[in-house]
């Protein structure tokens, strides 16, 4: 199954330089890295957390460090769709197998389910989250736009007001309490707290 590219975005002071799958990012990294006189940090999109780099080697070497690039992807599924046939059946739709681990009760309850245990527990997982009415995924990016900020802007002022806005829920606030903040860090907080789509982090 093909795996998402990583996403970064990367920061010198409180100015934004780039964004976008790893590879590209640790390569723009890499061009200014020279020349820049302030501090240069990055950040994981999906976790708002700050990524090490290796920067070492030439462009070939570090691409070939990221082999969920999206032009390494290309290149080794291409052969996969030419030339193996399509079975018989309903499509895969997706579905990753993984082990999970159960005690007895668990598994005598299944058992007595109607339908897979595999088919029982998406259900069992599909009414949680409808439950949940997105509280969880909330509370998930609340914190990703609470790491960056915690290593970005721990200094700007009104930065304790501006987190328990976040953590309120409530995002008007919380875009008010930073705009005397540089635009970028301003920006790419507010897009790290809020709902995310499909096409969010492309």
């Amino acid at each position: 199954m093909r795996r998402r590219p990583q996403m970064l975005t990367a920061f010198s002071d409180d100015l934004r330089l780039a964004s976008g799958p790893a590879a590209q990012v640790v390569l723009a990294v890499k061009a200014v890295e020279a020349d820049s006189q302030g501090t240069v940090l990055v950040f994981d999109d999906q976790t708002g957390a700050v990524v090490d780099l290796d920067l070492r080697g030439s462009v070939a070497e570090i691409t070939a460090r990221f082999p969920d690039s999206e032009a390494t992807e290309t290149v080794a599924e291409a052969p996969e769709e030419t030339t193996r046939p399509r079975g018989r059946g309903r499509p895969r739709l997706g579905v990753v197998a993984r082990e999970i681990t159960l005690l007895p009760r668990h598994w005598d309850w299944l058992e007595a389910q109607a339908g897979s245990a595999s088919q029982v527990l998406r259900r069992l997982i599909d009414e949680a989250r409808r439950a949940d009415s997105g509280q969880a995924e909330a509370r998930a990016a609340w914190g990703r736009s609470y790491r960056f900020l915690s290593a970005i802007a721990g200094d700007l002022p009104g930065f304790e007001d501006a987190s328990r806005a976040l953590f309120a829920g409530d995002l008007d606030a919380f875009g008010d309490r930073m705009d005397r903040w540089p635009g970028d860090i301003k920006a790419y907080a507010l897009r790290l707290a809020g709902p995310r789509s499909e096409t969010d982090w492309t």
